[in-house]
């Protein structure tokens, strides 16, 4: 009976080594398995192999593979609203009891009564200021605290998941892949960068040091003789537009050779890539499946892809059917 017992935990044994080496060799061989094989795919795949390989007239100094991402709509969802819309709007109403002003006040008196439509129409300025009346007055660490903790308690009405469930399971393994392969990854997204700093490593691996963000002003300060900074209602840099290109060389001091991107805000970062020396690579995410996720571009309020998609297509950009080219859209569900 031991005899059989020993054998068979012997057979047992040497299958479980034969799955393992069979799975690893199939990522090996594959490091997107979420993307289906196509254009796209294989232009990744063969970006990174010609700039990693030394002896090609390709190569490209591990010191220099920097590649940046979007965060809202590349990363992450961003449909129907930005995540960090969400998250202001219920700091609005957890705020409004001390506020009583609010109440006849536009667009807090609105928001209050459960009336989005007027803030979500509105321009950038108008949410920023949203923005600076419920993100002010606390220390960076306090805020990034309120921040983890909303994002750990609140779901997305749509999918019923957290938002850091929402992220996009082809872009985490690209991500990686690019890790793997001596890329340092920088998040460059027009979100606050201390509520991107309160999910981003645990999410994508990017560490806080390497995210470039938009921005309130800090003040330092000395009460009690303890040293602090402390969030100040006034903008202090926007990290949209023209405004990426400008951070990445004033933070990164180095010009990326890939970026990525999922609508016109993402336009000049990679238009910035494009007119480097090096070897580089742009893409845009094409948001094209309504029954996965959302179909949206031209016309969309919320991450619109209007002159990104001409200019890709002018400068051979890879942009991603979202439809058509990922297998999958979010990670598996942890609940």
């Amino acid at each position: 009976m031991d005899h059989r017992l020993k054998k068979l935990s012997i057979i047992l044994a040497t299958i479980a080594l034969f799955c393992t080496i069979t799975f690893t060799a199939a990522y090996a061989a594959d490091p997107l398995p979420s993307w289906n094989d196509g254009k796209t795919k294989s232009a990744i795949v063969n970006f990174v192999t010609e700039v990693t390989k030394v002896k090609g007239p390709s190569f490209v100094p591990q010191a220099e593979r920097i590649a940046t991402f979007d965060n809202d709509g590349t990363l992450w969802l961003e449909q129907p609203m930005y995540v960090q819309m969400a998250f202001t709007l219920d700091r609005v109403r957890v705020l409004a009891p001390l506020h009583p002003e609010w109440k006849e006040i536009e667009p807090y008196k609105s928001i209050i009564a459960g009336d989005l439509s007027a803030v979500l129409a509105g321009g950038t300025k108008e949410q920023f200021e949203l923005v600076m009346a419920t993100h002010a007055g606390m220390t960076p660490a306090e805020f990034e605290e309120i921040g983890k903790q909303w994002l750990g308690a609140t779901e997305d009405a749509r999918f019923k998941r957290r938002y850091t469930q929402l992220t996009y399971q082809p872009m985490l393994e690209l991500l990686a892949y690019l890790r793997d392969n001596g890329f340092k990854t920088y998040m460059v997204t027009g979100g606050g960068i201390e509520f991107v700093r309160a999910f981003c490593e645990k999410c994508y691996g990017i560490p806080p040091e390497q995210i470039i963000g938009s921005s309130i002003k800090t003040k330092f300060d000395l009460p009690d003789g303890k040293a602090t900074l402390l969030r100040l209602p006034e903008i202090d840099f926007i990290a949209d537009r023209d405004g990426k290109p400008e951070a990445i060389n004033r933070i990164i001091g180095r010009r990326p050779i890939a970026a990525f991107g999922n609508s016109d805000g993402d336009l000049q970062m990679l238009q910035w890539t494009d007119a480097g020396p090096r070897p580089h690579f742009c893409l845009y995410v094409h948001h094209t499946d309504a029954v996965r996720e959302y179909a949206y571009d031209r016309t969309s309020k919320i991450g619109r892809l209007d002159k990104g998609l001409d200019e890709a297509a002018k400068h051979g950009w890879t942009v991603v059917d979202m439809k058509n080219d990922w297998k999958t859209i979010f990670p598996p569900s942890t609940k």
